[in-house]
């Protein structure tokens, strides 16, 4: 039976995000979670290298948690892995706006991040997704800002915590502006090419979970074998690390920009 957050990953992706499903996840979770509140971030304080490293841990636990211990993991590229639909291990003691059952109340977001002082800055494109993810959740959940807390500011006693490590007062205000309904909505990737070569159809916007001849298309030019035409952690693995080397964003999305330098 699946648990009440399986709205997720519609909402995020509505909102142009980009998000990649763990298998299992609309059944997967402690309990049912209770009247949904907010939304609380965390950082993994997992390896340095790799774009969601700790996300095996977050589904299964650690010796002394057991998981699920988020809704959604952050990936240092700005895609959502959604873990779980269901209640998770996420919050521990606490309270915030006076709400102290943080794990039945607040979808928890664990973001990629070592959380060391001497790690480099987070990336902007995890940041801006962070702002982007809270501010559409927040809107379907319809909650104001102060609904987005970190941990370090829910967690008793105080300092028990000190995840996430960024000023999480400038961040609110960030998703506010998101939130706002004069802010100008982010720029999508079209779902297909608009302006694709001469003498070739207009190629579709591709990501992981697509399937079909196009997926068997680039799996061929990234040389694939064999193109099976099903656009999973292989091929996004492999895009990824293409798009890095052509100096573009390794969003594992195959948009115009990317067609483009593939040929």
């Amino acid at each position: 039976m699946a648990f009440k957050l399986t709205w997720m990953p519609t909402t995020l992706l509505d909102a142009g995000l980009k998000v990649a499903e763990v298998d299992g996840w609309p059944n997967r979770g402690r309990a049912e979670m209770g009247e949904v509140l907010g939304v609380m971030l965390h950082h993994t304080a997992g390896p340095r290298s790799g774009n969601m490293p700790s996300l095996r841990t977050l589904i299964d636990g650690r010796p002394d948690l057991s998981g699920p211990l988020s809704q959604l993991g952050l990936g240092r590229d700005g895609t959502f892995y959604v873990i779980a639909a269901g209640r998770a291990n996420h919050a521990g003691a606490g309270e915030w706006q006076g709400v102290s059952a943080g794990n039945s109340s607040f979808i928890g977001i664990e973001c990629e991040n070592t959380g060391k002082s001497d790690d480099s800055p987070w990336p902007e494109v995890q940041l801006d997704a962070l702002a982007r993810g809270v501010a559409v959740l927040l809107k379907k959940l319809d909650r104001k800002v102060i609904w987005c807390v970190g941990h370090k500011e829910y967690a008793l006693p105080k300092g028990r915590k000190p995840d996430p490590d960024f000023d999480m007062d400038a961040f609110r205000e960030r998703v506010k502006r998101l939130m706002d309904p004069a802010t100008p909505p982010a720029v999508l990737i079209p779902a297909v090419e608009p302006k694709p070569p001469a003498g070739v159809v207009p190629r579709p916007t591709l990501r992981r979970g697509d399937r079909g001849e196009a997926v068997r298309a680039l799996q061929t030019l990234l040389g694939i074998a064999p193109a099976d035409g099903s656009f999973g952690p292989i091929t996004e693995a492999k895009l990824r690390a293409w798009q890095a080397g052509k100096h573009l964003v390794p969003d594992g999305i195959v948009g115009p920009k990317t067609w483009a330098m593939l040929g």
